[in-house]
């Protein structure tokens, strides 16, 4: 059974194996709420999947130990077992799905562990994990339906609590639901007028759809930037707590989240990973009205991002919140064109970083030509100011 006291033990386990992450304010992106920051994502391994491999592992027995554990994961998990099994002398092996960042598989190799790639997602990876199980008798640590594990993940919400003790609202990630039963639990026994939302990928919405309809269920398919918590099924035992303990979930989609990761990076110099950055996405979208003008603690799960994604995250970031536009020109092909678009963006304080001309088309004038334009603005005013300057001095914009 979770308690309390059993989330208690694994903070007095974790003491001297973790770090007691950072809770700082979020000045730059505190416009309707007074905001908070839950630094999870500089936590040992990048994330805080630490906590709960770490104090599962800790209460094996011997016998248990002898036989080594399995795990399986979509990259901060397996750290987090690799590390903890390391630290124990414990032979680990685990298994990630075959499409996990590659950054994730090295840095789980290079805490030690074995590494079994198996196609598909998650749930095919724990799927693989289970038959090893079976057959060669490793101790399986599960990621999120495991009470051992949802204690370790609890320590968080008590830290919260006694680094800003008048918290109105927690928002948490939420994949197969382990760190959010935790978080709830811990912080429902300790002060219940606190609130606990859940923010799941719009790509990926397993436990609201289960708590929506009452009873776990699993998605044929996942897809979200978010890869740490792209989770089909919940757990039996995290889907009873979140029933209970969680205030509510709502999800965000992609250009949310890549939108929160470049406010993370350019306001507050934090590097998330998509699953790390949905609470704030939450936030920042406008999905938590009830909690404007509240202390807010967005908690920011894990740094674990791929760096070979990280640009177009960044560029899609900088697209969906005005920061970067490319504008469709269509104009006469005579000298002084280009100079006087680039005059009146200039004008307006925009910034050319590309410039692409080719001949007008079917349907344009004989001696017409469309002007391509990528520039960089300040948000979707400055660019509706932008067209503006240009449509007034004769130029037509087309719809790309």
């Amino acid at each position: 059974m979770l308690t309390l006291e059993k989330i208690k033990d694994a903070q007095a386990t974790l003491s001297n194996a973790i770090y007691k992450t950072d809770v700082i304010r979020a000045s730059k992106l505190s416009f309707d709420y007074e905001l908070y920051l839950k630094t999870e994502n500089l936590q040992k391994t990048g994330s805080f999947k630490i906590r709960g491999a770490y104090y599962k592992i800790s209460r094996l027995s011997a016998e248990e130990k002898k036989k080594g554990v399995i795990a399986c994961s979509a990259g901060n998990h397996a750290q987090g077992v690799a590390l903890a099994a390391s630290k124990n002398g414990i032979r680990s092996l685990i298994c990630l799905p075959e499409g996990a960042p590659i950054s994730k598989v090295e840095a789980t190799r290079g805490y030690g562990a074995e590494i079994c790639l198996v196609p598909g997602v998650y749930d095919d990876a724990y799927n693989r994990a289970i038959e090893l199980q079976k057959e060669q008798g490793y101790v399986f640590i599960h990621p999120f339906d495991d009470e051992d594990v949802i204690a370790g993940q609890g320590t968080i919400g008590l830290e919260i609590l006694s680094q800003l003790v008048d918290v109105d609202a927690i928002v948490v990630p939420v994949g197969g639901g382990g760190l959010i039963s935790g978080v709830a639990f811990a912080v429902k026994a300790v002060n219940p007028k606190v609130k606990v939302y859940g923010v799941q990928a719009a790509g990926a919405p397993s436990m609201l759809n289960s708590l929506r309809d009452g009873k776990v269920e699993s998605l044929s398919s996942v897809s979200t930037i978010a890869d740490g918590i792209a989770v089909k099924q919940p757990g039996k035992c995290t889907f009873d707590y979140c029933k209970k303990y969680v205030n509510g979930i709502v999800t965000v989609n992609d250009d949310e989240i890549a939108t929160a990761i470049l406010a993370l990076i350019e306001k507050e110099k934090i590097v998330a990973e998509g699953a790390g950055a949905t609470p704030l996405a939450a936030v920042l979208a406008g999905k938590l009205p009830e909690l404007k003008g509240k202390k807010v603690c967005c908690l920011i799960s894990g740094g674990n991002i791929d760096v070979t994604i990280m640009n177009r995250v960044v560029m899609r970031g900088l697209i969906m919140s005005g920061r970067q536009c490319t504008l469709n020109i269509e104009l006469l092909d005579k000298p002084g064109q280009l100079v006087e678009v680039s005059q009146i963006i200039a004008g307006c304080g925009a910034n050319v970083t590309g410039v692409h001309h080719e001949h007008a088309q079917a349907g344009s004038a004989v001696i017409g030509c469309f002007l391509r334009i990528d520039i960089e603005t300040r948000n979707f005013e400055h660019i509706a100011q932008i067209k503006e300057k240009l449509t007034q001095a004769g130029f037509r914009i087309c719809h790309s």
